[in-house]
């Protein structure tokens, strides 16, 4: 019975720990955030058991890649480059608009983000052309061109409707070509050119955009489409989630009332997530306790931290947090053990990719950030966002089980 369950479950056995705990994590929190889907569908079993049912495909996802060998992987690159490109660009034309983001593509029934796949693509191509171009004192300086000439592309299509997603990515890959020992030089250079871009693009989304007021907010949906449209230059169309993005901002750069100053009414998100949190205390209210869930939007995606601090207090969130930095640990582990660069690479890529977003969700959970939109790798309630993780593990198990390892001399340091 063991022998066939260690078949099943091949690879680094951490990292399937790791795994399995945020799943746990993820089918008790978001059963107890989904207080407000029940409440609409009537339906006390049916979002925690969609749910469930996500989780159990995503793990044999996770199963099935893991069995890929990583050689493998880099023939699936052009096709994975293609279908992101394609994918990318319909969103911008013919997205499927959730508020005033198109982010989703509706195929045959299934919605999904294209920017899920592009991602991983992206983080693939990298690990190849820094695996391809190592030399004895590391990146050849041409790296960082093609890097650049694959990433820029990526980050203007998903940004345009993804702002979060684009920074992040870029985040990852940036990471990368450091670990990769692209030239320090070349490194700068792009962090002082970013910097510059970034301060053009905040003057024109302060510049275009309009700070949506409360009242705005609270129109419904008929009196949205009763108001007159305006039309808009390219620049607007070009900027059209500027509003949101200024908002955000405004918000977030704004001094903190004090709390008898505080108005619940106004960005309700952030006040009910502060108010889960300063009611946790050390050990939480316990699983199925909160009571912020019924206030608090997209409670079991955006602001799932929240609750896990609520319910499970600072040592459930600690332990959150511990199981991310061992996924990162791990993932280092096994690059470090890899013979060949392009499996280190990839498990180093893919492995930032989790973390970082966790990072992101976690730190606009506790108000260090101004709301992005990221929901918790493995633990907040997904689709295909969940199915896609799940083969990021899996393709870390995949190296872990398949990459050639270094020789014992080559790994263990030399005690004399």
């Amino acid at each position: 019975m063991n022998k066939r369950i260690g078949r099943i479950f091949k690879g680094d056995k951490v990292i399937w720990m790791v795994f399995f705990f945020l799943c746990m994590i993820s089918i008790v929190e978001v059963f107890s955030a989904s207080s407000g889907l029940t409440y609409k569908s009537q339906n006390y079993v049916g979002p925690i058991a969609y749910h469930a049912f996500t989780i159990l495909a995503g793990v044999v996802v996770a199963i099935i890649t893991l069995n890929i060998p990583c050689r493998y992987f880099k023939l699936m690159t052009p096709f994975l480059i293609l279908i992101s490109v394609v994918t990318l660009l319909w969103v911008l034309l013919a997205g499927t608009k959730v508020g005033d983001a198109g982010r989703w593509i509706n195929l045959f029934g299934f919605t999904f983000q294209p920017s899920e796949i592009a991602k991983g693509t992206i983080v693939l191509a990298v690990a190849q052309i820094l695996a391809a171009m190592q030399r004895e004192n590391g990146a050849d300086k041409k790296a960082f061109k093609w890097i650049l000439w694959i990433l820029l592309p990526a980050c203007v299509l998903i940004g345009l409707e993804n702002l979060s997603t684009a920074a992040m990515l870029f985040a990852v890959v940036f990471l990368m070509m450091f670990i990769g020992l692209v030239p320090m030089r070349q490194l700068a250079k792009l962090a002082i050119v970013i910097v510059a871009l970034a301060v053009v693009a905040l003057s024109m989304v302060m510049l275009v955009g309009h700070e949506i007021t409360d009242e705005e907010k609270q129109l419904t949906k008929t009196e949205q489409l009763d108001q007159p449209k305006q039309k808009k230059n390219f620049v607007e169309k070009m900027f059209h989630r500027a509003d949101t993005w200024k908002s955000r901002i405004m918000k977030f750069g704004k001094a903190k009332p004090t709390p008898q100053e505080y108005d619940l009414d106004k960005d309700a998100q952030v006040a009910h997530a502060n108010i889960a949190i300063v009611s946790s205390g050390i050990i939480g209210k316990g699983p199925g306790q909160s009571t912020e869930r019924d206030f608090l939007a997209q409670a079991f995606s955006d602001f799932i931290y929240a609750i896990i601090i609520e319910e499970l207090g600072i040592l459930g969130a600690g332990f959150v947090v511990f199981l991310y930095i061992i996924l990162l640990y791990r993932c280092a582990r096994i690059a470090s053990r890899c013979e060949n660069n392009f499996p280190a690479f990839l498990a180093m890529g893919l492995g930032l990719l989790l973390v970082v977003q966790a990072a992101f969700n976690m730190m606009v959970a506790v108000g260090l950030a101004p709301v992005t939109g990221q929901p918790l790798p493995l633990i907040s309630k997904g689709g295909t966002s969940t199915i896609i993780n799940c083969a990021y593990i899996g393709a870390i198990l995949s190296v872990s089980r398949s990459a050639k390892v270094k020789k014992e001399k080559e790994i263990t340091p030399n005690m004399a």
